[in-house]
């Protein structure tokens, strides 16, 4: 009997628990084939999503079907090539756009919310303005909400800078992830209380991973929304607090799944 070129590996059926590359089994001592093209077609989808355009006129038109306000702006890097080499330019809000938005507010608001490429506009093409559709619900009727600002060559700071000129009390912004091997579109979400230019990391909360394959739009609203207005309540984000919308998710999901009693029980 001939024996397989391929020797799989003992792990082969954890594969479908997890995208992550284990158990790829062997060929004498190298990775089969098919794995090494996989592998390569992965990076392929990594790189093309870092360097793919943000779709503004796709993105505005969504979110103004939803009734959203949209203004749109651009960071310090002129190009993505830029952006890419000077993280620092991404972080401050071009002069003329800075001037523009402080022409536009109208007085201080409650929330400002920054669209971003990020890393990854494919993630921001694809998510973003599903999440908004499914956060809107959610958010307190006496909320007040600053048009929504759709940044091209943005990094998490420049949200600072943005909410800092539309004088609003909360900063978020939806940006693209750094895309891995198995999550080129993942979108990440900051959140940030009394925002302003040179904010600590330390400061802001984060929703991560917002992709069909990962955290969905319902959850990641829920999410968010309680974030929202515990940041508002409490007057703080980041390290001060802690995100425990989990229980409350569970107990509205239960109450949604009881069954109730017949009637005349």
């Amino acid at each position: 009997m001939t024996r397989p070129p391929v020797t799989d590996s003992p792990w082969s059926d954890w594969r479908s628990a997890t995208p992550a590359r284990i158990a790829l089994g062997r060929v004498g001592n190298g990775i089969p084939t098919d794995e090494i093209l996989r592998f390569a077609w992965s990076h392929a989808l990594a790189r093309d999503a870092i360097h793919t355009a943000l779709d503004i006129e796709a993105i505005e038109a969504a979110l103004r079907l939803q009734r959203w306000d949209v203004v749109e702006v651009g960071s310090r890097a002129p190009d993505r090539t830029t952006y890419l080499r000077r993280p620092d330019l991404g972080r401050r809000l071009d002069p003329h756009d800075a001037e523009a938005l402080r022409a536009q507010r109208r007085g201080p608001r409650d929330l400002c919310v920054v669209v971003g490429d990020g890393l990854s506009a494919l993630a921001v093409n694809r998510h973003a303005a599903p999440l908004l559709e499914a956060l809107r619900p959610l958010l307190a009727p006496d909320l007040t909400v600053a048009p929504i600002v759709v940044a091209r060559q943005a990094r998490v700071a420049l949200a600072d800078e943005i909410a800092e000129l539309m004088q609003a009390r909360l900063a978020i912004i939806l940006i693209g992830e750094r895309p891995g091997l198995s999550s080129p579109d993942s979108l990440g979400i900051y959140l940030t209380h009394a925002p302003f230019r040179g904010r600590a990391d330390a400061d802001r909360n984060c929703i991560s991973n917002v992709r069909a394959e990962g955290l969905s739009y319902a959850t990641a609203a829920f999410k968010l929304a309680w974030l929202i207005g515990e940041a508002l309540r409490r007057g703080v984000t980041g390290i001060a607090l802690k995100d425990d919308s989990d229980s409350e998710l569970a107990l509205r999901d239960a109450a949604m799944t009881t069954i109730p009693p017949p009637q005349g029980a």
